[in-house]
């Protein structure tokens, strides 16, 4: 109860931060930015902004790879908020943390779509991903980029939804360990403690939730 009052102080205290406190909205150009990030027009975009952008996008396929999965035995399906989150970040992630229960269990059979994000192979192909993405950031020009987080509300507070994505996911991470028999508090603080990088190998590394387990949770559960 009281990890879901602070998830749910977090959401809010985000929100009354972005319409109150953060740096002016710049509509027309925001709106520009993500024309052009989603049409690839990036010469005149700071590579650090591009990366950032993608980088946000990595942590809800992350999220994604854990919390479908913890969904299905959830009293709320995970599907309504991640799609929020496409459009409003973390804002639409929160909400969820803050209402699901604590889940250390999964039964039934995975469709394809989690046998997909269950693999280690998609944990390899986002941490491939995301070396590429850090690649790009690198030719960016940092003076700009902190310029623009000080006067622009949508890089700010994509900025801040980032650290927010890296600094909840230890909240999820310890009931997807106990779902795979994975008990070793030395990988969770390994993980946790690594923002981004540690989840990454946790996915390309983490032992696949087997159908018998499953069902060994399913019986228990009888």
């Amino acid at each position: 109860m009281t990890k879901n009052l602070i998830l749910w102080l977090i959401w809010v205290g985000f929100i009354t931060y972005i319409v109150f406190f953060a740096p002016p909205l710049h509509l027309e150009e925001t709106l520009t930015l993500l024309k052009n990030i989603v049409t690839l027009n990036l010469s005149q975009i700071n590579p650090i902004i591009v990366s950032l952008f993608s980088l946000v996008g990595i942590w809800l396929m992350i999220y994604s790879a854990l919390l479908f999965i913890d969904g299905r035995m959830q009293h709320i399906p995970f599907w309504p908020f991640i799609l929020a989150s496409v459009v409003s970040g973390v804002l639409g992630l929160l909400p969820y943390l803050a209402l699901r229960e604590p889940n250390q269990e999964f039964s039934g059979q995975k469709d394809a779509f989690l046998h997909f994000l269950d693999s280690r192979i998609f944990g390899i192909i986002l941490s491939f991903s995301t070396m590429v993405i850090l690649a790009y950031g690198l030719l960016g020009n940092w003076a700009d980029f902190v310029q623009q987080f000080q006067g622009d509300r949508f890089i700010n507070g994509m900025s801040l939804a980032f650290c927010l994505f890296c600094l909840l996911f230890p909240t999820v991470l310890g009931d997807d360990m106990a779902r795979r028999c994975w008990h070793n508090p030395a990988i969770f603080w390994a993980v946790s403690l690594l923002p981004l990088v540690g989840s990454l190998v946790y996915l390309s590394l983490r032992p696949s939730l087997r159908t018998n387990i499953a069902q060994e949770f399913a019986v228990v559960n009888r």
